[in-house]
């Protein structure tokens, strides 16, 4: 194995790094369906729908069309309708002014 730092290593195995832990991320947010998405904009400021929107803005940065359907599709590993019917609980009193009080950090 050969043993890189980050800058040392190229821009084509960083990339690589990059889309495999981008993958492995998507991969366990699939597998956790049990955190919802308020839980993680509560907690670190984005949800698996920002992180659709990222995904499609790459894309279109990059000369291709991207629907938000597809996108989403991409990172919830089905159509977020079904997704939100499957999994999605309502947002809990507690959760909705902790939501309140974190935009308003980030305003």
């Amino acid at each position: 194995m050969n043993e890189h730092n980050t800058s040392t290593a190229n821009a084509k195995d960083k990339t690589e790094w990059e889309a495999a832990a981008f993958r492995r991320l998507v991969a366990h947010l699939q597998e956790r369906t049990d955190v919802q998405n308020i839980d993680m904009m509560n907690l670190t400021g984005f949800c698996r729908n920002c992180l659709s929107r990222w995904y499609r803005e790459a894309a279109e940065e990059r000369g291709t069309k991207l629907s938000d359907h597809d996108a989403r599709v991409a990172i919830y590993g089905m159509p977020y309708d079904e997704w939100k019917k499957r999994y999605q609980s309502e947002a809990s009193p507690a959760q909705q002014e902790q939501f309140k009080t974190a935009i308003k950090q980030h305003e």
